[in-house]
């Protein structure tokens, strides 16, 4: 642990709230957007919470740790959302699919789309990209905040995937595979009280699921506990405890939350999202348009249809584009928690093969957000959260392309196998 570090990320803090300053000035919506991002990127980071994690970590583990504080994220998620899309539509709101000129739309209702096959392919290569890029769409930002290099890769593949997934998009809406869905608010089908009754007995389910399957892993002794970086363990109670102390300062800035922490947290922003935007959390979009931006630079232009909105919002500016700027913040959330926990550190330790996967992991995961209709954040979280069936296909795609991408890591980087420790004794 660095102690230094902690005055660089006041620092980093002061010209962040700078930054949100700038651009309150022009737009509140965008500072908001920024402070959002910047708390998901602390609580992400402080917490090790993410979603690709709940299927790679209990496959490399056998522990369910992360998978079961996502299921608590979506289960506290769905009630909160229950009572905000009924209140909307006390007050004549609207699904957003069935929005009219003036109509007030439910608030999230817009991640409500088919659930087709694409879906489930879309989901599918996504989840083998999580894998091979070694995080999702929202761990990949707070992975970069943290100073892995790998991240970095992993961003400018994810938006040349996004661009080709962008322009392949006719095509898909034209297919078999998305045309052979159907669009499901559960609500409709169950009522409010129905549809979270229901989800939440899809959640037990799961649970039950990865119960039994960590119970299967400790029998066969290939079941690894969760480990705490050292310096981010709770330090030992002392006997003359003073606030101004050590211990103090530990127990603010340093010691790791819990994946329970993370996902209370984390759905209390996902509903202050909620509540302020009109809208939900989506984090896969901008790194299309990064990628475009980029292009842009080295002097490569876009005249495919299909991206033409891409370079709309880009020569807008992505300065002025509201998810951009939040996985902006979610970036500066982490670097802000690494450097004030003194845990900062850049990373650059792979190799050329290496580079290779990130970069695979990468073009899968932005193609398959755009095939899939968004990614871990839009379709699976967003979706399962308003009551869109979708989300549900995403889930099991995403998991099925998790266990396959696993499958395949494991046999290119045998070490990665999950290997048998020795029992606990009685």
């Amino acid at each position: 642990m660095k102690k230094n570090q902690f005055f660089i990320g006041i620092v980093v803090l002061i010209l962040v709230i700078i930054f949100a300053n700038t651009l309150s000035a022009r737009d509140t919506k965008l500072a908001l957007f920024l402070v959002t991002g910047l708390m998901l990127g602390y609580v992400f980071s402080r917490s090790r919470y993410g979603f690709a994690g709940s299927v790679r970590k209990i496959y490399f583990t056998g522990n369910g740790t992360l998978t079961k504080a996502l299921l608590l994220m979506f289960a506290l998620s769905i009630i909160a959302t229950a009572g905000i899309h009924f209140g909307a539509v006390q007050k004549g709101a609207v699904a957003a699919f069935r929005a009219g000129e003036g109509d007030v739309v439910i608030p999230g209702s817009g991640f409500v789309q088919p659930a087709s096959l694409a879906t489930i392919i879309g989901g599918i290569i996504f989840g083998i990209g999580m894998i091979f890029g070694g995080c999702c769409a929202s761990g990949t930002l707070t992975d970069a905040g943290e100073g892995e290099g790998r991240a970095w890769i992993v961003i400018l593949f994810f938006g040349i995937g996004g661009i080709l997934g962008t322009m392949a998009e006719p095509w898909w809406g034209e297919s078999v595979f998305k045309k052979a869905g159907t669009l499901v608010y559960l609500p409709d089908v169950f009522g409010y009280i129905g549809a979270v009754l229901f989800s939440l007995l899809l959640l037990l389910l799961v649970y039950i699921i990865v119960r039994k399957y960590e119970n299967k892993r400790q029998m066969e002794g290939t079941y690894i506990e969760e480990i705490y970086e050292e310096y981010q363990k709770p330090l030992p109670k002392t006997a003359d405890y003073k606030f101004f102390s050590k211990e103090t300062f530990h127990k603010f800035f340093v010691e790791r939350w819990s994946f329970k922490t993370g996902a209370v947290l984390t759905t209390l922003i996902f509903v202050f999202i909620l509540n302020t935007t009109g809208s939900s959390w989506g984090a896969s979009g901008p790194y299309t348009l990064w990628g475009v931006w980029l292009f842009q630079k080295l002097g490569i232009s876009f005249t495919n249809p299909a991206l033409q909105g891409s370079v709309e919002a880009v020569n807008n500016g992505l300065m002025n584009h509201p998810v951009s700027i939040r996985n902006i913040g979610m970036i500066f959330g982490a670097t802000i928690f690494m450097l004030t926990s003194g845990g900062f550190k850049f990373n650059f330790k792979f190799k050329a093969k290496d580079v290779l996967f990130y970069a695979i992991g990468g073009i899968l995961m932005g193609y398959g957000a755009k095939v899939a209709g968004g990614c871990n954040a839009g379709a699976l979280y967003s979706g399962i959260a308003n009551f869109s069936l979708s989300g549900w296909f995403f889930l099991i795609a995403m998991t099925i392309g998790g266990i396959i991408g696993s499958r395949l890591y494991a046999r290119i980087f045998p070490d990665a196998r999950p290997v048998k420790v020795a029992k606990k004794q009685a």
